[in-house]
C-alpha cells in the first residue's frame, strides 16, 4: 500500500523561507498542501544572518505581514533586539530590523506550521517531477515515492546541485552539514529550462566567550522598540540583547591577502556571480583597496547561546586563513571558531521564464519561488513563497489570479523586476527599485494590503477591523488639524524654540505641523491637541500614521498621480502568444526581448531592457492604440 493514495492540491518542495511561506498561504486557503524538505528539524533555518528586515526588507516583511503571512509574527516572538533604521530621513526610508534567536526562530516557525489545519509533513529529496501534457502533476523523490498533486511550488533555495567552498576544499552540500540536491536541475532543463548559477558566502560562527567585548562598539536596540506584526498577539520586547561592532585593519587585510592564491574566488574555481551588495571580505579588500578598514557587526545567535555571528566577514577563504586574520582584529584576539565561513555555488532558473504569478511558462500549475529564481535574503524569498503559494492555491481552486502592481507593494516591484528583467546576479531589495516608494511605506503596509489579504481568506476579520480603525482614526486626526486653529500666543512660543518663523495672526494646526521642523511632540504642547489623543485613545500608529499624512500629504498625492497615469497602461493588454516578428518597423533587439519575456501588458513591455519609448509607440500603433 502507498504511503501517499490521495492526491494533493498544492506540494511545496523544500521548507526555508519561501516554502514555509508558501505552504502556510496554501493551507490557509483551504488546499490540501503537503510541505516535503530533507530534513524537518531544519524548516525555516536561517542559514546566513540572524536577522529579519532592513532597508527594503522590513517593508517585505510587514507587507508579508498584512497579507496574512506569518514571517512577521516570527519575527516578533523570536526577536532580540529591535532597531527602526533610517529614521532621521524620510518615511518612504525608514525600515524595520530585528536581530533574532536563530533557534527560537525555526522553532516558532514549526509549531506554527504544525497548527495549520489542511497542511502535511513529509521528510524526503524530490528529485523530480511528474508531467503529463506540459502540466505538473506531482513529485518524485529519493525514496522511489510518487506524490501526486494538482500544483507543486518548488523553492529549493542553494540546495540545487550545491556545492560548498573552504579554500581550496570542496564537497557536495545545500548548507553546511546538509547534502545537495541532484537530478531537478537536469530534468527541468531536458523540459526546456535555462539555468545557471550563482554564488553566495556566509562567516564564521564563533565562540562569544572568547570575545573581548568591552573594547567593542556597543550597538543597543531602540529605546522604544515597535515591532513586525500589525496583531495584537505580538508584543513589542520590554528588553533587549545588545550587537558589537568592531573593524578590520590593515594587519587584517594583509593577512587576508596571503590566501589569495588558495581562494576558490580568485583561482578561478569559483567562476559564478555573488551578491554585489553583500561582498566577502576578500572582495572587499581587493576591489576597496584604498580603504584602510572595514566594519564588523558582531551579532549574537539568541538569547542564551554563546554562539556569535561575525556581520561582514562573509568568507571562502581557507579556515586557517580566516582564524589568523580574525585574531587580529579588535576584541577577537583570543577567538574560539564554531565553523569556518564558506561559499557555496548553486543552480537557478532566469525568473524571465515564469509569469507573475510565478507560475512557470512551460510547465503549468509549476511553480518557483526563492534562491531558484535568482533572489537572494529571507525577505525575498519569502514574499515570493507567500505569492506562488496563494497563486497555486487559487489556480486550483479555478479563481482569478492574485498579482500585486508596483505601486501596490515592495512585493510586486520584486517581482515584476525578476519576470521583466531577468537576473544575472543574486538580486536584493533596495527602496531604490520603487519608483513609488513614498506611496509603498513600512507604516500603510496594513492600510494598503490587509483588504486583499482578507478577500483571500488569510487575513483574518479581527484584522481587517483593527487597519480600518487605524485608517478612520489616522484620518479624523488629520481632519482635526485641518479644521482647528490655534492663537499666535499659544504658537509662537512653540515655532520660537523650534527657530521656526512666527505667526501674526490665528493660523491652522495643519499649516504648521506641515513645517518640516515641527515634529508631533512639538504641536503636543498645544492643549487641544494632547486632549484629543487622550480623549480618543490614539496609538502610536495612528499618531505616526496622521503625522506622515500631514507633513509629506504633496508627496503622496504627486506620487499617486503620477502611478495612477502609468497604471492606465497596464490595463492596455497584450494577447497572448502575440506574433512581434510581424511589427517589421520595431528593432530587432525589441522583438527579441518581446518573445522572450511574452509581457501581459504594455506597461510591463515598456520596462523591459532593451525596449525603447519608439518600440512602445510602434506597439500601441499596430495594436491599433
Amino acid at each position: 500500500m502507498s504511503l501517499f493514495t490521495d492526491t494533493y492540491d498544492v506540494i511545496v518542495v523544500g521548507a526555508g523561507h519561501a516554502g514555509s511561506e508558501a505552504a502556510a498561504a496554501a493551507a490557509n486557503m483551504g488546499s490540501k498542501t503537503l510541505l516535503i524538505t530533507m530534513n524537518l528539524q531544519n524548516i525555516a533555518q536561517m542559514s546566513c544572518n540572524p536577522a529579519m528586515g532592513g532597508i527594503a526588507k522590513g517593508q517585505i516583511v510587514r507587507e508579508i505581514d498584512a497579507l496574512g503571512g506569518y514571517s512577521g509574527i516570527v519575527s516578533d516572538t523570536s526577536a532580540i533586539q529591535f532597531k527602526m533604521l533610517n529614521k532621521s530621513k524620510g518615511p518612504a526610508m525608514w525600515s524595520p530590523r530585528v536581530q533574532s534567536d536563530r533557534m527560537r526562530f525555526a522553532e516558532d516557525w514549526r509549531l506554527l506550521l504544525e497548527q495549520t489545519p489542511n497542511l502535511d509533513f513529509y521528510q524526503d529529496m524530490v528529485s523530480g517531477l511528474l508531467i503529463e501534457q506540459d502540466s505538473v502533476v506531482g513529485v518524485k523523490t529519493s525514496l522511489g515515492l510518487s506524490i501526486k498533486s494538482k500544483s507543486v511550488v518548488l523553492t529549493n533555495g542553494t540546495f540545487l546541485n550545491g556545492l560548498i567552498h573552504i579554500g581550496d576544499k570542496n564537497f557536495g552540500g545545500g548548507r553546511a552539514g546538509e547534502r545537495a540536491v541532484t537530478g531537478i536541475t537536469e530534468e527541468l532543463r531536458a523540459l526546456g529550462f535555462q539555468s545557471g548559477r550563482m554564488k553566495t558566502g556566509t562567516p564564521p560562527r564563533v565562540d562569544g566567550r572568547s570575545l573581548n567585548f568591552d573594547v567593542m562598539i556597543e550597538q543597543p536596540g531602540d529605546e522604544q522598540p515597535e515591532k513586525f506584526s500589525y496583531l495584537d498577539s505580538t508584543k513589542p520586547l520590554n528588553k533587549q540583547r545588545s550587537c558589537f561592532m568592531t573593524y578590520t585593519s590593515s594587519i587584517v587585510h594583509d593577512t587576508l591577502r596571503e590566501g589569495f592564491d588558495r581562494s576558490p574566488m580568485f583561482n578561478g574555481r569559483i567562476k559564478s556571480l555573488g551578491p554585489r551588495y553583500c561582498p566577502s571580505i576578500e572582495d572587499k579588500i581587493n576591489r576597496f583597496a584604498d580603504k584602510d578598514r572595514h566594519q564588523l557587526f558582531v551579532e549574537p545567535e539568541g538569547w542564551n547561546t554563546v554562539e556569535v555571528y561575525v556581520n561582514g566577514f562573509s568568507t571562502s577563504l581557507p579556515e586557517d586563513v580566516q582564524y589568523k586574520a580574525l585574531r587580529s582584529v579588535v576584541g577577537f584576539e583570543n577567538v574560539k571558531f564554531f565553523r569556518p565561513g564558506y561559499a557555496i555555488e548553486y543552480d537557478y532558473f532566469q525568473p524571465t521564464q515564469l509569469k507573475h504569478t510565478l507560475e512557470t511558462k512551460l510547465v503549468k500549475s509549476l511553480y518557483f519561488a526563492g534562491q531558484i529564481n535568482g533572489t537572494t535574503g529571507y525577505e525575498e524569498a519569502a514574499s515570493q513563497g507567500l505569492m506562488a503559494g496563494i497563486n497555486a492555491s487559487l489556480k486550483v481552486q479555478e479563481k482569478t489570479p492574485f498579482i500585486l502592481k508596483r505601486d501596490e507593494a515592495y512585493i510586486g516591484v520584486l517581482i515584476d523586476d525578476l519576470i521583466t528583467k531577468g537576473t544575472e546576479e543574486p538580486y536584493r531589495m533596495f527602496t531604490s527599485r520603487a519608483e513609488y516608494r513614498t506611496l509603498l511605506r513600512q507604516d500603510n503596509a496594513d492600510l494598503r494590503l490587509t483588504p486583499k489579504g482578507y478577500s483571500l481568506g488569510l487575513a483574518s476579520e479581527k484584522r481587517l477591523k483593527r487597519m480600518e480603525e487605524k485608517h478612520e482614526k489616522a484620518e479624523k486626526f488629520v481632519q482635526f488639524f485641518k479644521n482647528t486653529s490655534v492663537t499666535k500666543e499659544e504658537a509662537n512660543p512653540v515655532l520660537s524654540s523650534k527657530n521656526s518663523a512666527l505667526v501674526k495672526q490665528q493660523d491652522k494646526m495643519f499649516k504648521l505641523f506641515a513645517r518640516p521642523n515641527i515634529t508631533i511632540d512639538d504641536v503636543r504642547r498645544f492643549k487641544l491637541v494632547d486632549q484629543y489623543i487622550s480623549q480618543n485613545n490614539l496609538d502610536h500608529e495612528v499618531i505616526e500614521q496622521a503625522e506622515i499624512q500631514v507633513k509629506y500629504s504633496g508627496y503622496i498625492n504627486k506620487e499617486r498621480n503620477n502611478a495612477d497615469k502609468l497604471s492606465r497602461l497596464e490595463y492596455v493588454k497584450i494577447p497572448e502568444n502575440f506574433d512581434y516578428s510581424q511589427i517589421k518597423s520595431m528593432s530587432m533587439e525589441a522583438r527579441e526581448k518581446l518573445k522572450e519575456i511574452q509581457p501581459t501588458s504594455i506597461a510591463q513591455a515598456s520596462r523591459i531592457s532593451g525596449v525603447s519609448p519608439n518600440d512602445i509607440s510602434v506597439l500601441l500603433v499596430f495594436m491599433g492604440r
